[in-house]
């Protein structure tokens, strides 16, 4: 959820120092000389005197040592590792590239079932009744039960589960589920927009400024469909039931919830239930659930067939490509007033759904009754305009949805950048200046559009025949993104040549793996904006694979520079906010 650095470097620097502080004492005591000439460096305590040991054999008389309230920092200047290019490397490259990484895929012990699941094929469906007659005759089938998710199918391996699961004969009961489609949802969200919603924020008048003498209106809307995380490892998950206890190993990006989802459902008290957290094969918020729905079902799988046997769940592509929790389905209606030469009002009306309404996040992330995460961004831009209105509908739709990599920044940010640019055309200004002009309350915004500005030498490049070029600066995480991309227009559709990127994210604690994240994001996102989609027709899901919901190929990525601005702010996330400026 970009908070990894952030929440834990302030921590983990005090508990190093404190720690360190507690050796030095130790040593000190040993050695019989006054703390303030006792050195450490590269694991080594040391003193004047020649005397000197490494950290293991003052351990234990350490940890007797009073824990310093208050222990003091290494000043920045004495960073060895912190910010510094080139130093750290990565822990899991090596074993990533050459397959010897565990992947909950990879999970085969001894013994152990498959177990795939047979969903209902519309949102909010269940199961009337069911024939497993057919299914329980191909070789390998071990069980079939009813999970409160669908119908699931026991087997020694993959292949006859999957076999045997198209085989079931299944009665849905639809009466509940969600049947309208894509375009009926459009039309929906599209005349809901033309009105007001619940006010975010508002500031000045905005109507006032449309019919005053010389003022242009400008309206735009922008329309945002579902869009699924297609991480490269299905969803999946392994647990061994053994009655008295439990262990379960999966990739998840919510360990605390899942644990407890699973001991409340098999009524194991949770000191007797294991979750070890692998690598996932990519998550990108799908497995952060907030209805920690995949762990309740790895935990009734297990009841249904009853303790013993380990088992595997799996979903196929296709069953995590129709399994919902995408990226909300929104609008956004746009209104502006130029006058002048100048941006003098702005409103957007957003439609959309809530991720946390009904869930245990509620409380939290809902503020007079509205999703905040429906609208970040859209509120609080970083444009100085006098008459500003943000307002909201939340809509209910039966097609679940789930934080999405960046989450609201994901079309927040679009919508404002895009928006931004129209007006600032309308006005006759410079894409780039004229956004720095209205940026004098935001140095950070500021500070890395004139970084990226540079880097991409906006002012004074000259452009190939057939090629223009487009800049867009989001805060998101409390990091600040700025890019600017090179591209032309073919007969498939738009190619982007080049990707300019400038990051404040504060202290750079790691440099390569922010540039990593600058370039994931960036490639994560221009695959889906310029060619994925989950259209719905009468509530199922249309696309199943690759083939129908395509990704960014590797020939279409395009080159990547990235500077990252210095800055002395505490360190904030880079997971996500490479992707809302592309």
């Amino acid at each position: 959820g970009s908070f990894a650095t952030p929440m834990n470097y302030m921590p983990m620097r005090q508990v190093g120092a404190a720690a360190r502080e507690m050796l030095v004492a130790a040593a000190a005591k040993e050695w019989n000389v006054p703390a303030t000439e006792v050195t450490v460096e590269n694991g080594v305590i040391r003193h004047p005197s020649g005397k000197q040991g490494r950290f293991g054999e003052f351990a234990e008389k350490a940890n007797q040592m009073p824990v310093p309230a208050n222990p003091k920092l290494k000043d920045p200047s004495q960073f060895k590792f912190i910010g510094k290019e080139g130093v750290v490397r990565r822990l899991d490259s090596a074993e990533k590239s050459n397959g010897t990484a565990e992947y909950t895929l990879d999970i085969n012990e001894p013994d152990m079932l498959t177990v795939v699941i047979a969903r209902p094929p519309q949102f909010g469906a269940t199961v009337t009744s069911f024939d497993a007659t057919a299914a329980k005759a191909v070789a390998g089938v071990v069980d079939v039960k009813q999970v409160p998710t669908g119908v699931a199918v026991y087997a020694r391996g993959f292949w006859p589960a999957k076999t045997a699961r198209d085989l079931l004969k299944i009665t849905w009961d639809d009466s509940k589920a969600e049947k309208r489609g894509t375009q009926e949802l459009l039309t929906e969200f599209r005349a809901l927009s033309k009105s007001p919603g619940k006010t975010v924020k508002m500031e000045g008048d905005v109507d006032a400024e449309v019919s005053k003498p010389g003022s242009r209106l400008i309206e735009a809307e922008f329309a945002f469909p579902y869009l699924a995380h297609a991480a490269m490892e299905p969803l999946n998950a392994f647990i061994h039931w053994k009655g008295d206890t439990v262990t379960s190993r999966y990739g998840s990006q919510f360990p605390t919830p899942d644990h407890a989802t699973i001991s409340k459902i098999l009524g194991v008290p949770m000191e007797k239930v294991s979750l070890k957290t692998i690598l996932a094969g990519g998550s990108f918020g799908r497995r952060a659930q907030q209805t920690v729905h995949v762990a309740a079902e790895l935990a009734e799988v297990a009841k249904a067939i009853g303790p013993g046997k380990p088992l595997k769940l799996v979903w196929t592509r296709e069953d995590d490509m129709r399994g919902g929790y995408y990226r909300p389905f929104s609008i956004h209606r746009m209104r502006g007033v130029v006058r002048d030469g100048k941006i003098q009002a702005w409103s957007d009306t957003i439609v959309g759904q809530s991720i946390m309404k009904g869930s245990p996040f509620e409380a939290m992330a809902m503020k007079d009754g509205l999703d905040s995460t429906a609208y970040e961004g859209s509120n609080e831009i970083p444009y100085d305009v006098a008459n500003f209105k943000c307002d909201l509908h939340q809509v209910d739709v039966g097609v679940p949805v789930l934080w999405w990599r960046s989450v609201g920044h994901t079309h927040t940010g679009y919508a404002v950048e895009a928006f931004v640019d129209e007006l600032l055309e309308a006005a006759g200004k410079d894409p780039v200046e004229g956004r720095l002009e209205l940026m004098s309350k935001k140095p950070r915004h500021a500070g890395v559009l004139r970084a990226v500005a540079e880097l991409a030498d906006w002012k004074n490049s000259k452009l190939e025949p057939g090629r223009a070029r487009g800049v867009a600066v989001v805060e998101s995480f409390n990091t600040f993104v700025a890019q600017i991309v090179e591209l032309s227009m073919g007969d498939e559709g738009p190619k982007v040549h080049k990707v300019w990127c400038a990051v404040d994210c504060g202290v750079a604690v790691n440099p390569d793996i922010i540039r990593a994240q600058m370039e994931g994001g960036i490639g994560f996102g221009l695959g889906h904006i310029l060619y994925a989609d989950v259209p719905m027709e009468g509530g199922r899901v249309v696309p199943g694979n690759f083939d129908a919901y395509r990704s960014l190929r590797i020939n279409e990525m395009p080159a990547i520079e990235v500077t990252i601005v210095k800055s002395s702010e505490k360190p904030t996330g880079v997971g996500e906010p490479g992707v809302p400026p592309i």
